[in-house]
């Protein structure tokens, strides 16, 4: 090739790359941002607002902040590659519990909040030479999963069924048949509580059935925790399934933990959470953690040399600090039961409306979201004509509704469901 034709050639790199479809769901605040219509509504993205529909900083949150800022050693500078210590320990704590032997057990590093996690976990494997396998996610899931993983060259990305459409209901026994006939080895990645998008959680006794069946075929679990005391308002509850895969089930098996503080300390913005890497109780030694943690350090280092301190420092405050830990408990509660009334109030509405068909899932559906139903069709109008925006899955973000709107989205429910009818 001459210096010309490589001269040309260099020069038009970048011409004619395929563009990309916009991600729906910020597709959605982009229209919702611009549309001037009074009595619109956003449940689309997954973010928390109060009943008067403002975001919400937490009383815990402003409270750390004044702590945080108020110190003479209050700095900005770099923090640790593997994240912040404080952060690390106790944001294990709160996963794994107060008597669990983390310091034996976990090998952590502080993320850019749960799609960081997921992303330096995919990394890892992908670094180990173990990503040569089938990686499995509900059906329906958080749509960035497939991209977070599908960037890290898995062997294929395959679905396990989860939703049940005609009863809707957890899909139990095809769930079990597909951990039993999916290659021994597989990742199983699975929602701990307030399953997003559907909202719907495995009972005590079906959590036992499934962890069993992925033991069974000596499968690799990957939990992804976005919403810990989202589902419930309470910690240990909605971590049930993931200490009942460490202590128990599981005990014998490596099992990966993603957390985010997104949700449930509205560190949206700010990006905080962790991987955690929880080992067998048995035939890992000191030297088999200190390597592990220097894989992941070094999937941190070559990603953003460091994470961000400020979000971090905020929430290891929070949660190292008594009375802060009390009450940030008690925003939790806060929010979680404000959205499960909003359940039951829109319910209601539906009723009082004698909207046809029956909607008692959207108030025994737990967490920020609810799987609706309404099909894409029924969506779309309900934009059009009513200025409410819902994920074209039919997946509302109930954190949306206040007492200001609940009675103008169950009228467009009703509007559209009549209308396709």
């Amino acid at each position: 090739m001459s210096t010309q034709e490589q001269n040309m050639k260099t020069k038009s790199l970048f011409k004619n790359v395929t563009k990309l479809p916009n991600d729906a769901l910020f597709a959605i605040k982009a229209r919702l941002d611009v549309d001037t219509r009074p009595n619109k509504v956003g449940l689309g993205i997954g973010a928390y607002r109060d009943n008067n529909g403002k975001p919400w900083i937490l009383p815990s949150v402003r409270k750390a902040e004044k702590i945080i800022q108020s110190d003479p050693e209050y700095n900005h500078e770099y923090s640790n590659i593997s994240g912040l210590d404080a952060l690390r320990k106790h944001a294990a704590r709160i996963l794994f519990g107060d008597s669990f032997d983390c310091a034996k057990r976990v090998v952590n590093v502080q993320s850019l909040s749960g799609t960081g996690a997921l992303h330096v976990s995919a990394k890892l494997l992908q670094s180990l030479g173990l990503n040569n396998r089938d990686v499995y996610f509900s059906d329906p899931t958080w749509n960035n999963h497939y991209q977070i993983f599908g960037k890290c060259d898995f062997k294929a990305s395959k679905t396990y069924p989860y939703w049940n459409p005609a009863n809707k209901q957890l899909d139990l026994q095809g769930f079990l048949t597909t951990i039993a006939s999916a290659e021994e080895g597989s990742l199983f990645v699975l929602h701990p509580c307030a399953h997003n998008p559907t909202g719907l959680d495995p009972t005590e006794e079906q959590w036992t059935q499934i962890l069993n069946a992925i033991k069974q075929k000596n499968h690799l679990v990957l939990f992804d925790s976005a919403y810990q005391g989202f589902a419930t308002g309470s910690l240990s509850k909605d971590a049930y399934s993931i200490r009942l895969a460490i202590n128990d089930i599981l005990k014998d098996y490596p099992v990966l933990v993603c957390q985010s503080f997104a949700k449930n300390v509205g560190m949206y913005g700010e990006r905080v959470g962790c991987v955690h890497l929880v080992l067998p109780e048995s035939g890992y030694t000191k030297e088999d953690q200190d390597a592990l943690q220097s894989q992941l350090n070094a999937v941190i280092r070559s990603e953003c040399s460091t994470t961000p301190a400020y979000g971090a420092k905020i929430v290891a405050t929070i949660l190292s600090n008594d009375d802060l830990y009390k009450q940030w408990s008690e925003d939790m509660i806060t929010m979680s039961s404000r959205i499960i009334e909003m359940r039951h109030k829109l319910v209601a509405k539906l009723k009082e409306l004698n909207t046809p068909g029956n909607w008692d899932h959207i108030a025994t559906q737990v967490g920020m979201f609810s799987y609706t139903g309404l099909t894409v069709e029924q969506v779309e109008r309900m934009e059009k004509e009513h200025a409410v925006y819902l994920a074209p899955s039919g997946r509302a973000s109930i954190a949306g509704l206040n007492d200001g709107n609940v009675e103008h989205v169950a009228k467009a429910i009703d509007e559209v469901v009549r209308f396709f009818a």
